[in-house]
């Protein structure tokens, strides 16, 4: 009896020792924390927390989770984290839930959670990444765009490249065929200034010069 009294003091302590190990952690860290019973209630919120979600600790402290904010952690993703996903992995990392929260609008929140048996607790951590989701969207838009335009502005340019190969094209045959007709033409007043040899007109015929 004793020494099983002695063993729930040592578990007690040791979780109150974890306890405000992470309490010390989670309240200097950038994100939303709260650390949650084996039941799933808050036992301590960051003050982050409070302020992003728009809540006190009155409202906050000793909740069940899905009660938090007037039912709207009451989140089916959330359920499946905590109740399935949860206590099989007791990891889980940047697992995302998109939900309208009444004071604050849609958002787009990466959750990371850690189930620690050994004295029953959860430390479970909350980014909002709507900004940031919303930039990598614009950012994707922006470069789907620019690659359309490229691919146009490319395709329109390969058009002109054939249609000057064909002026070019035309070209040459123009200019190798006026060489040509200048050839002839030159030939021609050859045979005109120096004659045929056959009629007998020019300086070399038997006709008078």
């Amino acid at each position: 009896m004793l020494e099983k009294k002695s063993n729930q003091e040592a578990v007690k302590k040791s979780k109150e020792l974890a306890l405000h190990y992470m309490e010390t952690l989670v309240d200097v860290a950038r994100e939303s924390f709260l650390i949650l019973s084996s039941d799933l209630r808050v036992i301590s919120a960051n003050p982050i927390f409070y302020k992003n979600f728009m809540v006190s600790p009155k409202e906050t402290g000793g909740r069940f989770i899905y009660k938090l904010g007037d039912g709207q952690w009451d989140i089916a993703e959330l359920r499946n984290l905590l109740e399935d996903i949860l206590p099989k992995k007791k990891i889980v990392k940047n697992y995302e839930v998109k939900h309208v929260f009444p004071k604050i609008g849609e958002r787009i929140i990466r959750l990371n959670a850690r189930q620690i048996d050994s004295v029953q607790l959860i430390i479970f951590a909350m980014e909002d990444i709507t900004e940031k989701s919303d930039l990598q969207k614009k950012l994707a838009e922006y470069t789907r765009s620019l690659e359309d335009k490229v691919a146009k502005r490319t395709a329109e340019l390969a058009d002109r490249v054939k249609e000057l190969e064909i002026l070019n094209k035309t070209m040459v045959g123009r200019e190798l065929k006026m060489v040509e007709l200048k050839e002839e033409i030159k030939k021609l007043q050859n045979k005109i200034r120096n004659g045929d040899g056959k009629k007998g007109n020019g300086k070399n015929g038997n006709g008078n010069y």
